[in-house]
């Protein structure tokens, strides 16, 4: 893990594609401006957190029961 200081209005380049800049700093909150290609998906940790977990849990159901479950998915026509 890299940590770094920086300061409203300072960026952050990850990758050659990727820049994170500081836009504002309030108490203890800090307020990130993203720029990136559409292709690259960005969450919040708590969201990501959240599809890992519902991932792992439709991986761990069984065949049949995955079967019943994706019956019930509406689909679009």
């Amino acid at each position: 893990m890299l940590a770094l200081t920086r300061r409203i209005g300072e960026r952050i380049v990850i990758g050659n594609n990727i820049v994170v800049t500081v836009v504002d700093i309030k108490g203890d909150n800090i307020r990130l401006a993203i720029d990136a290609p559409r292709e690259v998906k960005i969450y919040r940790g708590e969201i990501y957190d959240s599809i890992i977990v519902e991932n792992k849990q439709v991986a761990v159901l069984s065949q049949p029961e995955l079967l019943a479950f994706l019956k019930d998915v509406p689909t679009k026509k």
